[in-house]
């Protein structure tokens, strides 16, 4: 912003925000930033608490997590905040493990060989030749601390007892976002 003399969430040739956080290394479920330019800090802070959109970034209680930084050029403080919602960058068989357990609370065996979930998730529809599994729930979700509805209620209908858990790469475009692509095949 020193160098443009201007506020800008991205400038030409700059990739977005999300881009940007990633290749810092950033894990996030959410972002959001806030940029101000001031004569001081109390008037970019004022700047940020009376504008609606700012302050709900400053007060999101999703966010976790904060990086900023303040630069001076001409007499001025430019000044970013960036906000995220931060997770963990797991390896697939992190997320297969949580998975497992989570099945375990439900009383499902998930010990069948993760192999044909695995190319069930990376399929993206049917189940993969040669299974004898009875029903499949792919799915993408930020948050590995419970089921999603779908899975639930394969559960609920009581048929199956044994399951497989399978992951992998989520799809193209939420590579910034970290998401688990999960497949569960119920035997």
């Amino acid at each position: 912003m020193t160098r443009e003399s201007a506020l800008s969430h991205q400038y030409p040739g700059e990739p977005e925000l999300m881009a940007r956080a990633a290749s810092a290394g950033a894990h996030f479920q959410a972002i959001a930033e806030n940029i101000a330019m001031g004569p001081s800090p109390r008037s970019i802070e004022q700047q940020w608490m009376h504008s609606t959109a700012h302050r709900t970034n400053i007060l999101d209680p999703r966010m976790n997590a904060i990086g900023v930084a303040v630069a001076e050029r001409g007499g001025y403080l430019y000044a970013v905040e960036d906000f995220d919602q931060s997770s963990e960058a797991l390896t697939r068989e992190q997320v297969e493990q949580r998975v497992r357990e989570l099945l375990r609370e439900q009383n499902v065996d998930p010990s069948a060989p993760a192999g044909p979930a695995e190319q069930a998730c990376s399929m993206g529809h049917g189940i993969p030749q040669g299974s004898d599994a009875r029903s499949i729930v792919r799915f993408e979700t930020p948050d590995l601390t419970q089921l999603p509805s779908q899975v639930a209620q394969q559960i609920r209908s009581g048929d199956f007892k044994k399951a497989a858990v399978g992951a992998c790469a989520p799809k193209p475009g939420q590579e910034n976002f970290t998401t688990y692509s999960v497949a569960i095949l119920f035997y």
